[in-house]
């Protein structure tokens, strides 16, 4: 009996300090997020954006959503369309510090509301117009908005999106095209330049000559990356084990809500995006989660044993002394 109180004293206090180290501490240093449930309507961007913006942010969002209540034509989109595939095409080139993203799944992990806005004004669907002060500098997308400027054209674009370039999407495939071009995945063998090449060494030299170019043009990109963002954005291997998954839905729906100021954009992920993407940094992160569950059972059942033969041993061994 002494022992069991010794024990039941010792787990308060183990308790007791683990809740001050962890949960406390980490509830008083990191805010808690709400996050907007993936809808992109403005409100957010409002209530973050200084008082004299804020009627520029409504009419910008005002106007999104009317576009949106319009029938979009797939067919005539099509057409609207070709412009962008001179940026948005397998093997797209670095411009302006970012290489553009593939939007072959854009329809079905993109919000419908953000790819509207995101042809209406890049930098604000995006939430970062704060690093492009007085229009000093041009967000990358920015030509985009002088081209297609009437709301049924974006209506009809959208719509072209949403028909054509939706289908299913693997975990791997939405996480290159809504993360990929600035967060690597060594894990998963993605680099900002999409998948790492299977390459072998010279037989003369000994070196793998095709691997080292490539390298090189990693580096070449990150640099660039590096310089346009302010630093090279994190490998994202175990963030999904680094982080809650609450933290990551609502970092990924607005950067601006957990860390102010960042120059990470809003992707603008609609809620199957949201999960193929949590579901492919799962994954990677922790991929003997399963086999960890698998055994965790057995690790039970041996301290459940383990436990009661070390109480028989202990009335064992002191059978005299009681």
């Amino acid at each position: 009996m002494r022992e069991l109180k010794i024990f039941a004293i010792v787990a308060a206090f183990t308790l007791i300090l683990y809740w001050g180290v962890e949960p406390f501490a980490h509830s008083q240093m990191h805010k808690h997020v709400e996050g907007n449930n993936l809808v992109y309507n403005g409100k957010v961007d409002m209530e973050e954006c200084a008082a004299d913006k804020k009627e520029s942010k409504k009419a910008f969002w005002d106007d999104v959503q009317k576009i949106a209540d319009l029938k979009g034509d797939p067919v005539a989109g099509e057409g609207t369309y070709a412009m962008c595939m001179g940026c948005h095409m397998e093997g797209a080139v670095n411009m302006g510090g970012v290489t553009p993203p593939s939007l072959e799944h854009a329809g079905a992990i993109y919000d419908k509301n953000f790819l509207i806005a995101l042809i209406k004004d890049p930098a604000i669907a995006t939430n970062v117009d704060h690093t492009y002060p007085n229009g000093t500098m041009l967000h990358p997308m920015g030509s985009i908005s002088t081209m297609v400027t009437q709301p049924q054209d974006i209506a009809n674009v959208v719509a072209y999106l949403q028909t054509k370039k939706a289908g299913e999407v693997t975990p791997k495939e939405a996480f290159t095209e809504a993360c990929g071009r600035c967060h690597a995945n060594r894990y998963g063998g993605l680099t900002q330049l999409g998948e790492i090449p299977k390459t072998k060494s010279n037989i003369k030299t000994g070196k793998d000559l095709d691997r080292m170019k490539y390298d090189q043009k990693v580096a070449e990109e990150q640099a660039s990356l590096a310089e346009y963002l302010g630093k090279l954005p994190p490998d994202l291997s175990i963030i999904y084990r680094a982080r809650s998954e609450h933290f990551l839905h609502t970092f990924i729906e607005d950067p601006q809500s957990q860390l102010p100021g960042t120059a990470m954009p809003r992707t603008g992920l609609n809620e199957e995006g949201m999960e193929k993407v949590l579901a492919y940094l799962e994954e990677t992160g922790d991929s003997s989660k399963q086999q960890r569950e698998a055994v965790g059972p057995y690790v039970l059942i041996f301290f459940i044993v383990f436990t009661f033969l070390a109480l028989l041993w202990k009335k064992y061994q002191w059978r005299d002394v009681h």
